[in-house]
């Protein structure tokens, strides 16, 4: 028999597991489920099947787990990138105020305490201050009281 090899390990590629397929039950079982939301999370699913990222997340609005948004993470540049739904068009590590798994036996997703991203990753909430819509203020006229 040949011996087992006990040299140097050759550089292997990172692993692209995707976790398309977490996400895909995520959206089916928990953030977007039943009959009511199903033209919505077609649209999702159809916009993940179209997109070459494997690595998906959801941006919820806070800790309520409240679907907003799909992003895709670009591993290079560790910013994520909007595909679908409503938030910021990218989001910095910066940015980033939960950090949540999902946990298909359960189907839901409980928060990780970590603040690094990892392609174990499946959900994110941003700080509350990036929802604030900055609404052109209404000239006051003079002798309003303030």
């Amino acid at each position: 028999s040949v011996p087992e090899y006990t040299g140097p390990k050759l550089y292997k590629e990172p692993s692209a597991k995707s976790n398309k397929h977490i996400i895909h039950n995520a959206l089916s079982h928990c953030c977007l489920a039943g009959r009511v939301n199903e033209p919505h999370k077609n649209k999702i699913l159809e916009e993940m099947e179209k997109s070459k990222a494997h690595h998906f997340l959801i941006l919820f609005r806070d800790s309520s787990c409240q679907f907003r948004a799909l992003y895709t993470l670009v591993g290079e540049t560790e910013e994520l990138t909007r595909l679908t739904g409503y938030g910021p068009r990218t989001i910095s590590l910066a940015m980033i105020e939960g950090i949540y798994k999902y946990n298909s036996d359960r189907k839901r997703f409980t928060q990780i305490p970590t603040k690094t991203m990892s392609m174990s990753v499946d959900a994110i909430t941003i700080q509350g201050h990036l929802w604030q819509t900055k609404k052109p203020g209404t000239p006051k006229k003079p002798g309003t009281p303030k």
